[in-house]
């Protein structure tokens, strides 16, 4: 019922070099000033041109310690696509897939950049095992830190387990990822929440650790300031999505089940509300998502709402909820919308 397989596909070794063979090498790339991590990105391209992906990976896997999961889900086309001179008169490199392809193939080949500096006998602690968490944790064990990862729930991953779903990173790949940094060294303590069942102050204190690196995670949702939002059906996406990918809340057996809609209107525009609208139409519900601005300003990547448009997902766009209405038990039955125009 949740659809399983990874909804984007991805390249073959000639996409890959045919894609990789694009880029213009410019003087000044852009595409890197566009990058959080600052990666080379001609250098891996021109790797991946020759055909040479092994150089490739070492190049990506030096400069960014999750490439399989970057090259899925980062907001490429805002970040280093979005500077792409070969975008100003067509289409950009696609950098996304290249990344993902070279991080994929090296994971088929069973080739994992582990080089890592001599261990320093400094001892850190990372609290959270989202992608801030899990990067800091291979760049320290890569310098030769001793690293311990603190999770509050049950699986590492974070973000990436709990809420971006199977059909847009499969969980396998996170495993992977993970696994990868255990191979560096980095130590996993799951089911541990930082702050209630041990301290700051006691992992310094008391257990030794000279740093503490805190990647606690997006913190709690926001509500909008309607009336109705109380009642029964009206969920955040965090425990939505969370219910679904982490607890598996679609089965029918599950502890938490949650109750299957038939019809659901997600409020908001941005990829977590693709990610929610793409999930509840895989509980078979009609879905609509209610944004206040327009299709062009959807913040969400563009390849997700085109996935969520090929679905079936219905856009009422220059919406905006004003209230949420209830039968006599509680239960959503509607929500009114103000029209909007762009201003």
């Amino acid at each position: 019922q949740m659809c399983i397989r990874d909804r984007a596909q991805g390249y073959t070794l000639e996409q890959a070099m045919n894609e990789a063979q694009r880029c213009i090498h410019c003087k000044n790339p852009a595409c890197v000033s566009g990058c959080p991590v600052g990666i080379p990105i001609p250098d891996f391209l021109a790797k991946v041109a020759e055909g040479d992906i092994a150089a490739a990976y070492e190049i990506l896997s030096n400069a960014n310690a999750l490439p399989a999961i970057s090259g899925r889900v980062c907001p490429q086309e805002n970040q280093c696509e979005g500077k792409c001179v070969r975008g100003v008169k067509g289409e950009p490199v696609a950098i996304g897939r290249v990344e993902r392809f070279v991080a994929d193939w090296a994971a088929q080949q069973g080739i994992a950049n582990v080089a890592t500096a001599p261990k320093n006998g400094h001892k850190t602690a990372v609290i959270g095992s989202g992608p801030a968490g899990l990067t800091c944790a291979g760049e320290l064990a890569r310098m030769g830190y001793d690293v311990t990862v603190f999770e509050a729930f049950h699986t590492a991953g974070g973000v990436l387990t709990y809420g971006i779903p199977e059909f847009r990173l499969p969980k396998a790949i996170v495993a992977k990822e993970v696994a990868r940094l255990e191979h560096f060294g980095v130590k996993i303590m799951t089911d541990t929440v930082v702050g209630r069942t041990i301290t700051v102050d006691e992992l310094m204190d008391e257990m030794g650790f000279e740093a503490v690196f805190i990647g606690s995670g997006a913190g709690l949702p926001m509500f909008m300031n309607i009336p109705g939002v109380n009642y029964k059906g009206v969920l955040s996406a965090n425990e939505f999505l969370t219910r679904i990918n982490l607890m598996k809340a679609y089965l029918p057996d599950s502890d938490t089940p949650l109750i299957h809609p038939k019809k659901v209107a997600v409020v908001g525009g941005g990829n977590v509300a693709m990610d929610a609208a793409r999930c509840a139409k895989r509980l078979g519900a009609e879905v609509y998502v209610v944004y206040r601005r327009g299709m062009e300003e959807l913040p969400a990547r563009r390849e997700e709402v085109e996935h969520a448009e090929e679905e079936g997902i219905i856009f009422k766009t220059l919406c905006n909820p004003v209230e949420v209405l209830a039968d006599e038990n509680d239960d959503v039955k509607g929500i009114p919308c103000i029209r909007m125009e762009l201003g």
